[in-house]
């Protein structure tokens, strides 16, 4: 286990930067791709936000302060590109964002890095339905297993707020994947 402020202070010192941040990418550059990936849906997307998101953390390395861990601060700057690329592509594309997840979702199928089954997907179609911090708190929570306060740290929002959130996806999506 790193010891995490050492690691920050060989982040921001120039002579030890280049070597810590390629140790960052190795511990979280699978991990924040996953997260991204779930809300992004589309691999060359979740790509493109990863490399967005490392980018940003190496210009600005220097002004973390510490204040929340460092894989929080990290998750929030994964979470903020991957909303961001989305926004981006919907705009570009002169259509919503609900609308163009609902594209991402469909050509799941056909995406050759999606190796889920007629469950996960349909797990995918419902998690899409949600409201977008609805989609967030479920995927942080489920799939990536986090706890409430890193949550919270990430998203910047209360504990309280974060488990009514997960708890209404919950049931929302229990009811979609009930219904057939």
């Amino acid at each position: 286990m790193i010891n995490e402020s050492e690691f920050i202070t060989r982040l921001k010192n120039p002579l030890t930067k280049e070597a810590a941040y390629r140790e960052l990418l190795q511990l979280y550059k699978e991990r924040l791709y996953w997260h991204i990936r779930k809300i992004v849906i589309n691999h060359d997307d979740a790509d493109d936000a990863l490399q967005n998101t490392f980018i940003k953390v190496y210009r600005s390395i220097d002004n973390f302060k510490g204040e929340s861990k460092l894989f929080s601060w990290l998750y929030r700057i994964a979470t903020n590109e991957s909303i961001t690329l989305i926004n981006k592509n919907a705009k570009r594309l002169q259509i919503s964002n609900e609308e163009h997840q609902t594209r991402a979702i469909n050509n799941l199928q056909a995406d050759v890095y999606f190796e889920g089954d007629d469950i996960q997907l349909k797990l995918q179609k419902a998690i899409a339905t949600l409201p977008e911090k609805q989609q967030l708190v479920f995927n942080m929570r489920y799939f990536d297993d986090l706890k409430y306060k890193d949550m919270s740290d990430i998203l910047e929002t209360s504990e309280g707020a974060l488990k009514a959130s997960y708890h209404i996806a919950s049931k929302k999506i229990e009811a979609i994947l009930t219904s057939d």
